[in-house]
Parts: C-alpha cells; sequence; structure tokens
C-alpha cells in the first residue's frame, strides 16, 4: 500500500510567533506545501501512460484510486494525473453538494428550472454536410436559410431549443466526469519519481537533513 501523500511532502521548520512560543529560538514544524509533485512532462503528455475513467456518481478520487490500484492512498495520484489543485471547483460534485449548490446559484429550484439560453441543434444538407453545428448559443428564434446543392433548391430551417439552467450544470459537471489515470505499470515509476524530487538538497544554510529545512529566525538579529 502507498503511502499517503502527505507523508511524501518534507517538512519545514519556521519562528514559532504563538503565544506557546517561549524563547526567542522556538520553532514550529510543519509541511511545506510548496513542495508539490508534478508529473513528468515526458509522461504526461504521452496517452499511451493512461487509461480514460469517468467518475460516476458520487465517486471521489479515494474511491477511484481504489478501483483503478486497489488503493485508496493513491487519491493524490488521480488529482495529479488530471492537474487538479482545487477540488471542490474541478471534481464533479457530489448530488447533495449539487442541490444546495443550484439553490445557493438561482435561489429555487424554479429558477433553476427556467431557460438559460438556446442552442443549435445539427443541420445538415442533402449531402450530409454540416450546415450548422449543434451546440452554439443562439437566439429563441434562430433560423437558417442556405441553397442545398444535392436539391438544387433554397432551404430554411428552424435550429434552435432551450436549455434550462439545470441542464447547463449538469453538463458543465459531466465535463469534470472525463478523467484520465495512469496505467498500474507505472505506479511504481511515479512514486519513484515522487521520492526523489520531494527531500531536501544539502548546500543551503536551512537544510537539516533531506526530510527538513529551517526558516531563517528573524528576530535573533533585531
Amino acid at each position: 500500500m502507498a503511502k499517503p501523500y502527505f507523508r511524501y511532502i518534507p517538512d519545514f521548520e519556521y519562528v514559532d510567533r504563538t503565544s506557546s512560543g517561549q524563547k526567542i529560538s522556538d520553532y514550529t514544524e510543519v509541511k511545506n506545501l510548496f513542495k508539490r509533485a508534478k508529473i513528468r512532462e515526458d509522461i504526461l503528455n504521452n496517452l499511451g501512460f493512461f487509461t480514460k475513467y469517468q467518475v460516476i456518481g458520487d465517486e471521489r478520487p479515494d474511491n477511484v484510486a481504489e478501483k483503478a490500484y486497489g488503493d485508496s492512498n493513491l487519491d493524490w495520484l488521480v488529482m495529479l494525473c488530471n492537474n487538479i489543485i482545487h477540488f471542490e471547483d474541478e471534481w464533479p460534485m457530489a448530488q447533495e453538494s449539487f442541490d444546495n449548490y443550484l439553490i445557493n446559484k438561482y435561489g429555487s429550484y424554479e429558477n433553476a428550472y427556467a431557460t438559460k439560453h438556446h442552442i443549435t441543434s445539427q443541420v445538415k444538407d442533402s449531402q450530409n454536410t454540416v450546415i450548422v453545428p449543434q451546440g452554439v448559443i443562439v437566439p429563441s428564434d434562430y433560423s437558417v436559410t442556405f441553397y442545398d446543392q444535392g436539391l438544387d433548391q433554397t432551404i430554411t430551417r428552424q435550429g434552435a431549443y432551450p436549455v434550462s439552467n439545470y441542464d447547463y450544470e449538469v453538463s458543465e459537471q459531466n465535463k469534470k466526469r472525463n478523467i484520465f489515470v495512469i496505467k498500474p505499470f507505472y505506479l511504481a515509476l511515479i512514486i519513484d519519481d515522487l521520492e526523489a524530487v520531494m527531500p531536501y538538497g544539502k548546500g543551503s544554510s536551512q537544510y537539516i537533513s533531506p526530510g527538513l529545512v529551517r526558516g531563517e529566525n528573524i528576530r535573533l538579529f533585531q
């Protein structure tokens, strides 16, 4: 079983400025969140390393990791593969959160199901050439007139249909459901890279150990 993500992150000591800091040399040890893992570009840009995955229902990254690797501790890898930093904004909402979001944004379910805009239906001519693609936002009374060479005549089509606020928000959430997960065969490679880049290197006055650096104590110089 892999370690949880924060076990890989090295520590940082900074001057203790809380009421519990009794001495000028007191430090507090925390995780250095500025040390962030990143998948190598040569891997990230090669689709051969990844498998497409669709997030189902209220699945979280740990659920996906359990399915993909049999290890929920690899939830960080699921997010890393998709460059997700802000979970609440970039991962599909659970149903209860989505319902609350609709009410907070639109005020009521009635408003949520009101029409947001109109979009085009796909329009083709008799030779199967696309005249109007599907999904373009247009006025509610939109129509298109074109000459159909196959029929040798001018055609007018009404090509717009309404999209509710609810349908729009569901569509936005569904876009987030299509993700990539790295193939299990390459797990060891990713973890080896992570363990190589996270430790601190020697050569700095702040260096204490591969897993710890210490910030400057400005108070010592005041």
